[in-house]
């Protein structure tokens, strides 16, 4: 027996097996299960609902249906409301698409507004009184919508005094010469000047209309100038159905 003993070899296999237990992976941690269920989403539904009972508004598709395409929705503008507005008049799985484009002398004045136009809203506010060449608006639009966002716009650049659309500028136009995959979707926003006139805070209990027309595109060799004015027009047309 004590010869057995000692044959046993004193030695083990190298290297050592590796019986230590295996240790836990560190996955990342998990997506929000309700991402759209966030503090800004709620709040911007429940804004997009206030927004329709204060303005009285309705939406209607006129040969034009609320889809999922990149848009640059284009509009009149009279009042503060009509972003609000019409932000609010799409389906909700269309505005967390869609942006937007914000003066940012006015929306950037005061937190509340700033917080209000970028993380509800997710505006892109555009500086209107430093334009430079390196920074062109329409180039800072392209980027910022990448390949899945849409936008709002008013090319007005201001708000009317009255019923009368003004002339265009020409940032629509640029953007469909550089992006001409983008439907420009025109719409017309009706009696928003009496709800909300400019220098009034309460908006008036009245009814208004957002009506979505047919999209447009930048026609090849189609003039800067024929192109704003069959964009107005289009606006215009909404205003007589």
């Amino acid at each position: 027996m004590q010869r057995q003993l000692l044959s046993i070899p004193w030695s083990f296999p190298w290297p050592l097996p590796d019986v230590r237990p295996a240790r836990p992976r560190t996955e990342p941690p998990p997506a929000h299960p309700y991402p759209e269920l966030t503090f800004p989403f709620m709040t911007g539904t429940l804004l997009a609902t206030l927004a329709k009972i204060l303005s009285g508004s309705t939406s209607r598709w006129v040969d034009c249906q609320p889809e999922t395409c990149q848009r640059v929705y284009f509009a009149n503008h009279t009042s503060h409301l009509d972003m609000l507005v019409i932000w609010s008049s799409l389906p909700a799985h269309l505005r967390v698409n869609t942006r937007p484009v914000a003066a940012k002398d006015y929306w950037d004045a005061g937190w509340v507004r700033r917080y209000i136009a970028t993380k509800i809203f997710d505006a892109l506010l555009i500086d209107r009184k430093e334009v430079k060449v390196h920074q062109s608006p329409v180039d800072l639009m392209i980027r910022e919508i990448g390949t899945k966002k849409s936008l709002i716009l008013f090319p007005e650049g201001h708000r009317s005094e009255g019923d009368e659309i003004g002339e265009f500028k020409s940032g629509l136009y640029y953007l469909g010469k550089k992006r001409p995959d983008l439907e420009l979707v025109p719409v017309h926003i009706d009696n928003m000047n009496r709800i909300l006139p400019r220098g009034e805070f309460l908006p008036v209990p009245l009814l208004s209309c957002i009506t979505f027309g047919s999209p447009i595109w930048l026609e090849k060799g189609e003039p800067k100038t024929e192109f704003l004015q069959r964009a107005r027009q289009a606006v215009k047309n909404l205003k007589e159905i």
